[in-house]
């Protein structure tokens, strides 16, 4: 089946609460960029989003976190197309707080932060491949 991925750093516009803390709707977002072209690779068209099921916020998210989004579309039916999401952590700030605000660490093991699986459909007439 086909996969997708996205690397984005969170920028302070992406902070939504104390801390540099980022808003989880943001990890949906970028799922639904991953999703979107998943359609375009899978059908040639951007189709529609209908539904998230089983969405889990498994670790927080800060300003400069460095975010990798991946899916893949795991069931084809006749417009829909069933996905799964996880969004992960891949470069953060260091735990030590005597270096300087621009420090940054590439992880060793990514940070799972979210999950989700999704449908998604495209109707048949917008079908290109």
């Amino acid at each position: 089946m086909s996969k997708a991925m996205i690397r984005m750093r969170m920028s302070s516009a992406d902070a939504h609460y104390g801390g540099g803390l980022v808003d989880g709707a943001k990890m949906l977002e970028l799922f639904g960029d991953v999703a979107t072209e998943l359609l375009i690779r899978q059908d040639g068209d951007e189709g529609l989003f209908v539904s998230y099921t089983n969405v889990e916020f498994t670790a927080p998210v800060f300003e400069g976190d460095y975010i990798e989004a991946v899916g893949e579309i795991v069931k084809v039916g006749n417009s829909s197309r069933k996905m799964e999401f996880e969004a992960r952590k891949v470069i953060t700030s260091p735990d030590n707080k005597e270096l300087a605000d621009s420090a940054r660490d590439v992880l060793d093991e990514p940070v799972v932060v979210a999950k989700a699986k999704g449908v998604c459909v495209v109707p048949k007439d917008k079908q290109r491949n």
